[in-house]
């Protein structure tokens, strides 16, 4: 049997008054590092198969603060029937705000078919650092079949649009030198700050592998491709400290 839930965090300067769980998508209150508050995405039963319908939503208000990871990997696994699973993932960012959006990576198993779409809405002053790791396969297996979409407003203007479609069924080339060069970790990273505004980064290299590109906008795009998920974190994490060298901003 197929599965329906929704998750959804509000983050205010008071803490969290809204903290909901839902089916496999459990939520936990953890310990923030810094000012603001922190949740921890537990997966509270296997989850998403094929038909599954799930969704995070997470509104951080004006002046707050939120910090959300995972407790592990997502695994995405073949289901009861041929149709796919979905997870959407749907976030938004008052005036002055900030969102730190770092789950654990996504494993598209041998046999699954998940597409994710990620849609975010920034006020003008809001800054947004978010991370997106997907993993082609478990350890010595094929990929599953996954299509992700990263969707990004600023001011109610369009900032970022891109897709990837990669594993069986994916459109041809998936897997050439043109897109993942017969990688199978692949991630990007998008931080958001109007600093960039005064002070934008420049294109830069982060070795064969991955780039940072400055959008038209104030914000900057790493991608990255790697041979396994602890290289592709490593990247990702050096691209961290070159594009938001204070993680507290």
């Amino acid at each position: 049997m197929s599965i329906e839930a929704t998750a959804r965090i509000v983050a205010d300067r008071t803490g969290l008054p809204v903290l909901v769980g839902d089916g496999p998508l459990a939520l936990r209150r953890t310990r923030a590092t810094g000012a603001g508050s922190k949740v921890t995405l537990v997966g509270a039963m296997s989850a998403p198969l094929g038909g599954d319908r799930l969704a995070v939503e997470a509104e951080v208000c004006e002046g707050a603060r939120l910090t959300v990871n995972s407790a592990a990997a997502t695994i995405a696994l073949p289901g009861p029937t041929a149709e796919h699973a979905r997870y959407d993932v749907i976030l938004k960012a008052g005036e002055g705000a900030v969102l730190h959006w770092l789950p654990e990576q996504l494993v598209a198993a041998r046999g699954s078919l998940l597409h994710l779409r990620t849609r975010v809405e920034l006020a003008p002053t809001a800054r947004l650092v978010l991370r997106e790791e997907q993993i082609l396969g478990r350890h010595g297996e094929d990929p599953g079949t996954l299509v992700t979409r990263l969707t990004v407003h600023r001011a109610g203007r369009p900032l970022l649009d891109t897709e990837l479609a990669c594993g069986p069924g994916a459109p041809g080339g998936w897997d050439g030198p043109a897109v993942l060069a017969g990688h199978r970790a692949v991630g990007q990273l998008l931080v958001v700050d109007p600093a960039y505004e005064e002070k934008p980064l420049e294109p830069l290299l982060l070795g064969p592998t991955a780039a940072l590109a400055p959008l038209a906008g104030p914000a900057v795009l790493v991608t990255a491709v790697a041979t396994d998920a602890r290289e592709l974190r490593r990247l990702l994490d050096d691209a961290l400290a070159v594009a938001a060298p204070d993680p507290h901003r």
